[in-house]
């Protein structure tokens, strides 16, 4: 069914939008909504084959040839949504505000081109070049005009969906060089903004309140977190009824007693084992008046194996991007990775952090994160963005995918060092300075439950989870107070070395993988062939030369089974596997299992890169 994948991600009895309908006739209309949903982005809609054909469109359509804009592909629509305007409740699919920014026609254009120019096309022609990944087209819409084209991008990269595409005005009579979206706020059908269809009691679905921008979950993640949080009702619901029962039990064996005198009562169970957070933080644990610091290293978790639960804890979702400490100041805000490089230019959207965290002055830890449809953090989209930064140098990224900063610590606020207060606190302090928003959101954690958790970003598709001791102080080096439990096997690895190519491969046939152990030594722990493309091929290969060496950077011996070819061990790969075995001769070290090649870091020094740390 054409609309299946619509159907499956809505709950129809809490949702105003139309069910899923096929329509018999097709039609040759468009739309574009203005969707303020865990972001604000455009969607925009084509019907053709019975249905509104979609791709979400994250800074929306452009008039101007110059703005490339990245269009997710999404699952097709009714065409009873074509003019969808209202709220879609929060814990549903697409939670938010949605108003209709443009409607008009749509003509294919020919694939074939007539003296340079593209003629009318036909249905047949339409389907089969979205097929292939390149449709023509013509709107006549009340703001958008012209000739468009949508084109898969075919450099996909490991882990992605396949769904990126890009939306680029043609050349003609409709262009409007440096053209400005977000000037134009209202719906072409009520004239209203999205504030006002959102506040508006006549809106469909209305609760009250506005939805959308200023929430704090996306509506994955609230949903998910809703059904934790009735699970846990229902176990406290049965551990009530069973301490119930135990006590009419005790209590009737009470009374058919035939002592003439009742023993005293039993003490109560304590958990001595489970500190409180009062035992265990101290008095003087204030803030503490000092300068603001310029530096800060974060602090990293140890890796544990299995999900937990524990009074004692907090437990955190662990966001797939890049760590950055950010320093607030003069209303400007900077960010700065792991290893103490400014990462401000590289993210010019988040300038404007500053403006939604009541502060003069102060000092967050967080991630950078660049979020897929559904609100999730995409690492594969990260690296879309950011581009291959080896060696420090980068290719260019793709400005297009937009990116946000989840903040999970305070570390300085307003004259105040906040690093020796307990975590719990400079949670609830943060939490309550932070206006969320397009670039900024506050990074939730949960109490007690970790393995609930860790079971929902399971299902949800996450990396991880990160389990912090409530009373824990900020320590700038790795420290056990806080842990981090991966679902998907992860790991940096230093790249020391490259293997000559075979059939139709070019440039490498594989990365040769190294990790330090505590004596400093780079000790090989396999090969990575798989997860490249010819656009990684090309660009890794570049790198690859200019840092050739005829030195071995490895210790021990390297189990390859083609020739190698050295480089200096500058670079650090992102690479997924399945588990580690033992080497294959003696002498030789762990190996990865069916790695799989993700990607090039920057923002890990390849000395942290770190053996026993890797295999807890």
């Amino acid at each position: 069914m054409a609309l299946e994948e619509y159907k499956r991600k809505r709950r129809f009895e809490e949702t105003p939008e139309p069910p899923p309908k096929v329509e018999t006739k097709a039609g040759n209309r468009f739309v574009v909504q203005m969707h303020d949903a865990t972001r604000l982005h455009y969607d925009f809609r084509l019907e053709m084959e019975g249905v509104l054909k979609s791709w979400a469109v994250p800074k929306g359509p452009s008039l101007d040839p110059a703005d490339k804009r990245l269009a997710m592909h999404v699952e097709d629509h009714p065409v009873s949504y074509f003019d969808f305007e209202g709220n879609i409740p929060e814990n549903n699919y697409g939670a938010g505000t949605v108003i209709v920014w443009d409607v008009g026609t749509w003509q294919p254009l020919s694939p074939v081109a007539v003296n340079g120019k593209y003629p009318p096309g036909t249905e047949a022609e339409a389907a089969a070049m979205l097929a292939k990944g390149d449709l023509k087209f013509r709107l006549n819409g009340k703001r958008l005009k012209g000739d468009f084209a949508l084109v898969k991008m075919r450099g996909r990269r490991p882990g992605s969906k396949g769904n990126e595409w890009l939306m680029i005005k043609k050349h003609d009579d409709h262009v409007v060089d440096g053209y400005d979206i977000a000037a134009i706020d209202t719906s072409v059908l009520s004239g209203r903004t999205l504030e006002q269809v959102a506040g508006d009691a006549g809106s469909a679905e209305w609760k009250g309140r506005p939805t959308g921008r200023g929430r704090l979950k996306a509506a994955w993640l609230a949903d998910a977190v809703a059904k934790l949080d009735k699970k846990k009702k229902a176990e406290l619901t049965t551990e009530d009824a069973e301490k119930t029962g135990k006590a009419r039990t005790a209590r009737a064996k009470k009374t058919v007693s035939t002592q003439k005198t009742a023993p005293p009562p039993e003490p109560k169970e304590t958990k001595s084992s489970v500190p409180s957070v009062s035992s265990v933080v101290q008095a003087s644990a204030q803030p503490v008046k000092r300068p603001m610091p310029t530096k800060i290293h974060p602090m990293l978790a140890e890796s544990v194996e299995k999900p937990f639960d524990g009074a004692e804890w907090l437990f955190e979702i662990k966001w797939d991007g890049y760590r950055a400490i950010a320093f607030i100041d003069g209303g400007k805000a900077r960010l700065v990775s792991r290893n103490q490089n400014d990462l401000t230019p590289r993210y010019p959207e988040l300038k404007d952090m500053a403006k939604f965290i009541h502060a003069k002055t102060a000092i967050l830890d967080g991630e950078v994160v660049a979020l897929d449809e559904e609100g999730k953090a995409s690492f594969s989209l990260m690296q879309q963005r950011t581009g291959f930064r080896p060696g420090g140098k980068r290719a260019v990224g793709d400005s297009n995918v937009p990116v946000l900063y989840y903040a999970f610590d305070l570390l300085y606020l307003d004259g105040y060092d906040w690093r020796r207060v307990p975590l719990e606190e400079r949670k609830r302090k943060l939490a309550s300075l932070l206006v969320a928003g397009d670039v900024l959101r506050y990074s939730d954690h949960y109490e007690e439950r970790g393995k609930a958790l860790f079971e929902m970003a399971q299902k949800t598709g996450l990396e991880g989870i990160v389990a912090k001791k409530r009373s824990s102080f900020y320590e700038e080096r790795r420290s056990r107070e806080w842990l981090k439990i991966k679902i998907r096997k992860r790991i940096e690895c230093v790249v020391g070395g490259y293997t000559v190519p075979e059939g139709s491969r070019t440039h490498f046939g594989s990365l040769v993988l190294g990790l330090y152990d505590k004596k400093g030594r780079l000790i090989h722990v396999g090969q990575v062939g798989s997860g490249f493309d010819q656009k990684s091929l090309d660009e890794i290969s570049k790198v690859l030369k200019k840092i050739e060496t005829k030195k071995n950077p490895f210790f021990g011996e390297v189990e390859a089974l083609r020739k190698v070819s050295w480089v200096k061990p500058e670079l650090v790969a992102e690479i997924e596997y399945a588990e580690w075995t033992d080497g294959t001769s003696a002498g030789s070290g762990p190996k990865l299992r069916a790695p799989v090649f993700l990607g090039l870091r920057d923002d890990k020094d390849p000395k942290e890169c770190v053996l026993e740390e890797a295999r807890v």
